[in-house]
């Protein structure tokens, strides 16, 4: 898969535009979570952990950074045991 591939464009409700890179995804408990970066694979970046609120009538996926610390913790571990010996280093 190239990078393209894993590029998702999400639009804010202001209107922007802004691109992500998924590094990873999980469904837990139903939720499916992304783990995203601002950058390519190749480069360093910030990681963003999104929620998928979509519902079955929506025509387009809903995301929604998480933000609760507690929740935040739980998918980091999960999100580093999925990435354990991947080429992708992921701190907190």
């Amino acid at each position: 898969m190239n990078q393209e591939d894993k590029k998702i464009t999400f639009t804010a409700d202001s209107g922007e535009t802004v691109d992500f890179y998924v590094l990873e995804e999980t469904r837990i408990s139903g939720i499916n979570y992304l783990l995203v970066t601002d950058v390519p694979e190749d480069e360093e970046g910030e990681c963003y952990i999104l929620k998928d609120l979509s519902q079955q009538e929506d025509t387009e996926a809903v995301y929604e950074f998480v933000e609760d610390d507690n929740e935040i913790d739980y998918l980091f571990k999960i999100f580093s045991e999925l990435l354990d010996g991947a080429d992708v280093a992921i701190e907190k």
